[in-house]
């Protein structure tokens, strides 16, 4: 029996194949690949692109119209009330927080994009949280949980990693994790 993605994986793994391709990807390419059909991947596309990712739609088909930047893997963990402080820590460093993953131990990986790359980004989630019914992600995994953070340059990831560490956010990757959550 074939597992079936969920959404959320499904939508990661449009963004992970547009990141790679070098050329536009068709709807029913981008379908054909995550098992799903040529409309539910442009349902996708618009929601991607309601989460702040710049997705053209081309004549050939779609592109994830990113800059070329490095990123890189954090593992922390702090408190609810720390939360918005972790953000804007790495936000006024100059980093973009692409997601946010926890690695549960009976439910598996579990993730979201989040895309919060400036102060009113933080405002918007910080609000979302506050007056929604729902916890943060980290809330499962006892506040331990991961961030992919881009930014324009290494030497800016090396900052927001010493700011995190200063800070005692940052936790350290256990040796099943090292290769698992990239």
């Amino acid at each position: 029996m074939e597992y079936a993605m969920n959404g959320t994986q499904r939508r990661r793994k449009l963004l992970d194949m547009m990141r790679q391709a070098s050329t536009p990807l068709s709807g029913g390419a981008l379908g054909r690949e995550t098992g799903v059909s040529r409309q539910v991947v442009v349902q996708d596309i618009a929601l991607l692109r309601t989460m702040g990712y710049p997705i053209l739609s081309t004549a050939r088909g779609y592109v994830l119209n990113e800059s070329k930047h490095a990123s890189r893997l954090f593992k922390v963990c702090h408190t609810n009330e720390q939360t918005e402080d972790e953000l804007v820590t790495i936000v006024d460093l100059g980093g973009t927080v692409a997601d946010v993953m926890v690695n549960h131990r009976v439910y598996g990986k579990m993730s979201a994009p989040l895309n919060i790359k400036n102060r009113r980004d933080v405002q918007l989630f910080m609000n979302n949280i506050q007056t929604g019914k729902s916890t943060p992600l980290m809330n499962v995994t006892s506040g331990y949980h991961f961030h992919h953070v881009c930014a324009e340059q290494e030497e800016i990831l090396d900052e927001i990693e010493e700011a995190l560490r200063k800070k005692h956010y940052l936790a350290d990757l256990l040796p099943y994790e090292m290769s698992d959550n990239e």
